[in-house]
This record gives C-alpha cells, structure tokens and sequence, in this order.
C-alpha cells in the first residue's frame, strides 16, 4: 500500500463524503456536514493513495466514555484492497476505551461482528407522505412550539433521555442549521416531544423524533411534513419502540432501507420507548 495515508478531514473533504454518502443511496442532508464538524472536528478521516481520497470514515467522540462510527465507505474502484481495513483500524483506534455504536447496513453486519459489535435494534427507514387522520393533531393540554423559542438547557436535557452522552455542540447546529425546522411538544412547560425536519438529496428526513406517546409523535411528523416541497418524508425508526412501528406504518409510510445499531458492549440505557426516528445514522 505504498503512497496510502489516513488524514483528518477538510471542509471540502466533508462536502465529498457527503456526495459519496448520496452515491451510496443514503440520502444525506443537505447540510449536515455543518452539525458534523462542530460534534468532534477531528473525527472524521479520508483514506489517500498518492493524494487521492479513496476511503472514508467518521470515529466521533462523545464525552468521555462513547464514540459512533459512520460514514465508513470505500470507493468502489478500491474495494478489496485493503484501503478500507486500514482506515477502520484507525477509526476504532481513536475510540479506543469507549464504548461504541453505529447503524450497519446489512451487507456489513457479520463484519461488524467479528469486529465485536452485537446487534441491539434495527432502525428501519420509514418513507412516503404520511397520511392525514385523526392522530394529526396534538393531545389536549400540548403545545406545538418552535424548539428555538425554548431555554437550550432544557432541550439538551430532554435529548440526554435518548441518547448516551451529552452533545450539546452538535445539537445546537443540529437543530438550528437554516433550512431546517425544529419543533418541541410542550405540556405544563414539561418537554413531552421534539422533532427536527432537515433537506436531503431525496425525502426529507425528519431526526430525532421524541416523543411521549405516539399522538404527540403524530402530530409532530405532520406538523414538519408541512416543511417539505412535496410532503414527502423519511423516518429512520428503531423496531425496539413497536409503537413507533406502528406509528408508521399507520400513516401509510413504507420500510425503504434498513440498518443495525450495534454496539460494542451492552446498549446503552436510554428510553427507547419515546424514540420514535433516530438522530442520524451516520453520528447516533
């Protein structure tokens, strides 16, 4: 493998792996690369043979004892040879310590396990143009608002029920980024949901999407599909919450792609029940 290196990558080295993810029919948004950079600005590492990026991936660290692999793709010409072993090696070597999860897509999942990663949940690509029905609008006593409008302290606390470690950088851009819309289910001045719709190349994808009971869940995915060119949206959720599965597919949305959240250890504890999609498959 003379001439190949591992460096961190560039802000144009952010937009290309977000072209390759699109290539990979992953359907990335527009502007997550921006979240991404500001959740851990080295985590992310491009493979080069003789300067020229031919492998990727993302080993993001969260506080002090959790780390998420994404974005761990090898261009097609080079697959086979090597180039994405190395550059494994190497994402898992900075997250050496830790805890660590991703979301595997199926034909990578016996490699992830002799790798040591056990499976957890699948989270399962929910997409089309959720119906209207009488689950469209909130239960008595919540309030749709904008999640800006809201102390940040109280939305990071409310994202701590559903994921492992704090992120508090990312989040604000997560949420924040201009296109994309954030809003939060309010009772009593208690967070009871928050759902975050961004662009992408495809559908939009709508993650997180927490919430307390699937009525609130519903009115949430209808009030973002409102934030769509067409009404078209995607769900990544995880089977583990059957609620939401049935949330889903109740409105009329169909499975498109699917993925396993593996992790190295013992899943986290984290309140499945009330996630109805996942952050993002590529950073947890």
């Amino acid at each position: 493998m003379t001439g190949f290196e591992i460096i961190g990558a560039s802000a144009a080295d952010m937009e290309m792996i977000r072209t390759w993810a699109d290539e990979e029919g992953w359907n990335p948004g527009d502007s997550d690369r921006f979240a991404f950079a500001v959740a851990d600005p080295a985590g992310f590492l491009v493979g080069r043979v003789d300067g020229e990026p031919v492998a990727c991936i993302s080993a993001v660290r969260y506080g002090s004892a959790f780390g998420f692999i994404g974005f761990y793709i090898a261009r097609p010409a080079v697959r086979g040879q090597g180039y994405g072993i190395r550059l494994w090696h190497a994402g898992m070597e900075r997250l050496d310590g830790r805890l660590v999860g991703l979301d595997g897509v199926v034909d990578q999942q016996d490699n992830y396990r002799k790798s040591g990663f056990r499976s957890a949940w699948n989270n399962v690509r929910y997409e089309g143009v959720p119906r209207v029905n009488g689950s469209s609008g909130a239960e008595a006593g919540v309030e749709v608002v904008d999640a800006g409008s809201l102390p940040f302290g109280q939305v990071a606390a409310y994202d701590r029920r559903f994921f492992p470690a704090p992120r508090d950088a990312f989040l604000s851009a997560w949420t924040g980024l201009p296109g994309r819309t954030a809003l939060a289910a309010v009772r009593e001045g208690r967070l009871e949901g928050l759902g975050v719709i961004r662009p992408c190349s495809g559908a939009s994808r709508i993650g997180p999407l927490y919430a307390s009971t699937p009525a609130i869940a519903a009115a949430l995915l209808h009030r973002l599909a409102e934030h769509t060119p067409d009404g078209a949206v995607a769900v990544d959720v995880p089977d583990a919450n059957p609620a939401a599965t049935a949330l889903l597919a109740g409105l009329g949305l169909a499975p498109s792609f699917e993925a396993a959240r593996m992790y190295t250890g013992p899943a986290p504890e984290v309140e499945v029940a009330g996630i109805y999609g996942v952050t993002s498959l590529e950073l947890g």
